[in-house]
C-alpha cells in the first residue's frame, strides 16, 4: 500500500512547470560563483520569458550593493556606465514620477538612502483617512546573510525596525504617527543590514508560498491576479542570492505572471524566501550591461531612482 501511494505522489513532488537553460556564455565574463538561466517554458499554457541570476553570496570577490538617482532617474544602463560596469544592475523599488523619490527603503554601505512609505491617503469616501502599511524588504548583512522582513523606518534612526512576522496595515485620520506608535503594532527589532531593498509584496516564507499583499497594500482589487512584467529577489537554504526578471506585455510573445505564478517560479528555483520588487516598465536586469527581457517600454528601459547591484572588488 505504501509502495503504490508513493508512485502516485512523486510525479507532483518531481515536476517542475518551469525548464531552465544556462546561458553563462552569452553573458560572460562571470564570476565562478554566478550563474544566468532562462526559461521559456509557458505559464499555465500563456508564452512566458524569464530569466534568473544564482549568485553565491560568500563570494567575497564580489559586492552586492545599491545605488540611488539622488532626486533624478537614470536608466540601468547608465547606472552601469555611471557605477563602473557592474556584473549585475536590476531595477529594485517602486517610485513616484513627481519628485522620482523611492516608495521603499535602500540601504548602501549600512546606511538608509530611501525610507518606506508609511502613510497613504484615502480614496473616494475615504479622503479624509490614511492607510499606514509596513512594507517589505530583502537585505544582506554584513556576513552576507539575507532576510527578508517587513519594516518601519525613519530618518531619525540609524537602522530600520523589522518584524519576522507580517503586520497588517491600519486606517485611521492621522497623517503620520509617532515611531513609538508605529512599532505597537508589531514585533519589531533593529534590522542591522548591510545592503537593502524594498519593494512588496513578499511572495515566499519559510519555503512556501504567503502572498502578503493584504497586509502590504501594494495591489488593488483583481490587480494581484493580473499578468506584467516582474521583478523579484529571494535567497535559498545554501545562501545564493537569486535575482528574477519576467517578460510581459507582449501578446503571444510573453505575456508575464501573475503574484502567485511569480511565487511559484521562485518556489522551483528553491528559495526559503522572496519578495517582489517594482515591474511593469521598470523590470530590467543587465549582466556584464547586456540587456535579459525585453522591456515592456515603448522608449525602452525606464529610468528608476533606484537600482541593486552586484559588483566585483577591486583587491581581488
Amino acid at each position: 500500500m505504501r509502495f503504490c501511494i508513493f508512485l502516485l505522489v512523486c510525479p507532483l513532488l518531481t515536476s517542475a512547470q518551469w525548464h531552465w537553460k544556462n546561458v553563462d556564455s552569452l553573458y560572460g565574463p562571470l564570476p565562478s560563483s554566478m550563474h544566468v538561466f532562462v526559461s521559456g517554458d509557458s505559464t499555465e499554457g500563456k508564452p512566458n520569458i524569464a530569466y534568473y541570476v544564482s549568485v553565491d553570496m560568500k563570494d567575497k570577490t564580489l559586492a552586492f550593493t545599491t545605488q540611488v538617482g539622488n532626486g533624478k532617474r537614470f536608466t540601468p544602463s547608465q547606472y552601469y556606465e555611471q557605477e563602473d560596469h557592474p556584473v549585475v544592475v536590476m531595477n529594485c523599488t517602486f517610485f513616484e514620477f513627481v519628485r522620482n523619490s523611492n516608495q521603499n527603503i535602500v540601504m548602501k554601505d549600512g546606511k538608509m538612502l530611501a525610507y518606506q512609505v508609511h502613510s497613504m491617503p484615502g480614496k473616494a469616501k475615504d479622503t479624509l483617512t490614511y492607510q499606514h502599511p509596513f512594507g517589505s524588504a530583502i537585505g544582506i548583512s554584513r556576513s552576507r546573510k539575507a532576510d527578508v522582513a517587513w519594516l518601519y523606518t525613519d530618518s531619525a534612526d540609524n537602522y530600520p525596525y523589522a518584524s519576522q512576522e507580517p503586520v497588517n496595515a491600519f486606517k485611521d485620520s492621522v497623517l503620520q504617527h509617532s515611531k513609538k506608535e508605529m512599532l505597537q503594532w508589531g514585533h519589531f527589532k533593529k534590522w542591522k543590514m548591510e545592503t537593502a531593498v524594498g519593494g512588496g509584496p513578499v511572495l515566499l516564507q519559510n519555503g512556501g508560498i504567503k502572498v502578503t499583499n493584504n497586509e502590504e497594500l501594494k495591489f488593488v482589487g483583481k490587480a494581484i491576479n493580473d499578468k506584467h512584467p516582474r521583478t523579484a529577489m529571494g535567497y535559498t537554504p545554501d545562501g545564493r542570492l537569486i535575482l528574477l526578471v519576467i517578460e510581459g506585455r507582449f501578446p503571444n510573445k510573453a505575456e508575464g505572471a501573475t503574484l502567485t505564478q511569480e511565487a511559484q517560479m521562485l518556489k522551483e528555483i528553491g528559495c526559503r524566501e522572496a519578495v517582489n520588487l517594482d515591474g511593469g516598465g521598470s523590470s530590467t536586469l543587465l549582466i556584464n550591461g547586456k540587456r535579459t527581457i525585453t522591456p515592456s517600454e515603448k522608449d525602452g528601459q525606464r529610468p528608476v531612482p533606484a537600482v541593486f547591484l552586484v559588483k566585483k572588488v577591486n583587491n581581488f
